[in-house]
């Protein structure tokens, strides 16, 4: 929510431009850590909160650049961090080994600084729709409701003023005028009564200005609650929230976890031809642009295609407990890697789902979800081995998070809800007619 929030006030291009600050700063400064309770800052938090800021601020831009192949696009900026997954585990392992840890994380910091020049590139687009801008409205607003409206003064006379006291230039030719301050309670003593009624006036119009500007500030946090609550009565949001939680808990440790499967049912790693973790990266790259360009398909329903990806997802992670071969894994885990490929029409199933203009406010709050699935899962699922010092309950668990999140998600977006709402909505017919007798 807090990238969502920032993305909406202050638009995709400097959030980007900030967030590439975070990253490469924060990367710099882990390199000089002395202890692990300064990564937890300046790694965990300040590189955690610039990539989470990037990542929304781009989707965010390439959702409102891309229509038509919007899905495509998502596919290609999701395959791009794939990419560069593979990249930076090489690099980092030669960096590692040349220069360590500490000149591994500052060049890497340093090579972060490009991401200030791709977010520089991110131009918004100026909508006919949208909202005029602030300093526009300012312009719009008369005279006689801001505090101070002149003609601009000279340094002599603002020097004067200060030292005195703003009073208005008729008060000042008066005989009876004191040179006092405007503090002074004797200066309202050689005005008249009809001035003296303008100068309320004047004050009570100012002051209710700027409560209506303090107003306005608390409105803004009202209407991110209202809007918030609105989102949540859309059942297909609600769903889809609690899909991506449960997906996240189920969905991320098995890429984790698989290396310790082929180890714990006695496979040789000598027998390993490509690591299973490779596969599922490899894979991950395939079916995020496979899946994006699905979705741009018109015969494609967005949603019911990534229903489908989570209830393959949940299947496939309840067959691992029954795979004993490295072949068997291996395709299990180019499936998984394949499905986990939803990532790239997960922005656009949002788009579907709220509207393109309520995207950035939905999307932070999906996104806080997944963090918390995220969070969560690999510490259960460790949980589960340390219990029963075996992998297959632990898969088992993950399978059914998967599924029961598909299958929820399924059942709000059949259309027989619809068929039902409009039917409810629609009002009987008036089967009586009445006669009005004329008494002329």
């Amino acid at each position: 929510p807090v990238c969502s929030i920032c993305v909406s006030s202050f638009g995709a291009r400097p959030v980007a431009i900030f967030s590439g600050f975070m990253v490469a700063g924060g990367l710099m400064m882990s390199s000089f850590a002395p202890n692990i309770y300064f990564l937890y800052i300046s790694y965990g938090i300040i590189v955690g909160l610039g990539c989470g800021l990037l990542y929304t601020a781009t989707v965010t831009i390439t959702c409102h650049y891309f229509d038509k192949r919007r899905g495509l696009a998502l596919g290609l900026i999701s395959t791009g961090s794939s990419v560069g997954l593979f990249i930076y585990a090489a690099l980092q392992r030669e960096l590692i080994d040349l220069y360590g840890l500490d000149g591994c994380l500052l060049i890497v910091g340093a090579l972060s600084l490009n991401i200030l020049a791709c977010g520089s590139l991110m131009r918004p687009l100026e909508s006919s729709n949208s909202p005029p801008s602030e300093k526009a409205c300012v312009d719009k607003v008369p005279d006689q409701y801001f505090v101070y409206h002149e003609k601009e003064k000279t340094v002599e006379e603002n020097i004067s003023i200060l030292e005195k006291g703003y009073i208005d230039e008729k008060c000042a030719n008066m005989p009876d005028y004191k040179q006092d301050s405007i503090l002074n309670k004797n200066v309202l003593s050689s005005i008249n009564v009809n001035e003296k009624d303008t100068y309320k006036k004047k004050v009570v119009e100012q002051t209710n200005f700027c409560k209506q500007l303090a107003k306005r500030k608390w409105q803004l946090y009202l209407n991110y609650w209202e809007e918030t609550v609105i989102l949540f009565k859309n059942k297909v949001f609600s769903a889809l929230f609690v899909a991506i939680l449960l997906f996240d808990i189920g969905g991320f440790p098995p890429s984790l976890l698989m290396e310790d499967v082929a180890r714990s049912a006695n496979i040789n790693e000598d027998d390993y031809h490509v690591p299973l973790i490779s596969i599922i990266g490899i894979m991950t790259a395939v079916g995020k642009l496979t899946l994006g360009i699905l979705a741009d398909f018109k015969w494609v329903n967005t949603l019911y295609l990534y229903v489908t990806t989570l209830l393959m997802t949940g299947a496939a992670l309840f067959a691992i407990p029954f795979a004993k071969s490295y072949l068997t894994l291996a395709m299990l885990s180019g499936i998984l890697g394949f499905l986990t490929g939803n990532w790239s029409i997960f922005p656009y199933v949002t788009t579907k789902t709220v509207g393109i203009e309520k995207l950035t406010h939905a999307y932070g709050i999906l996104m806080f979800f997944a963090g918390l699935g995220n969070s969560l899962g690999p510490p259960i699922v460790g949980w589960f081995y340390d219990w029963t010092q075996e992998y297959d309950t632990a898969f088992y668990f993950s399978g059914f998070c998967v599924l029961l999140g598909g299958f929820l998600l399924l059942l709000a977006v059949l259309p027989c809800w619809n068929v039902c709402t409009n039917q409810s909505s629609k009002l009987p017919p008036n089967t009586y007619s009445y006669k009005v007798a004329s008494c002329a």
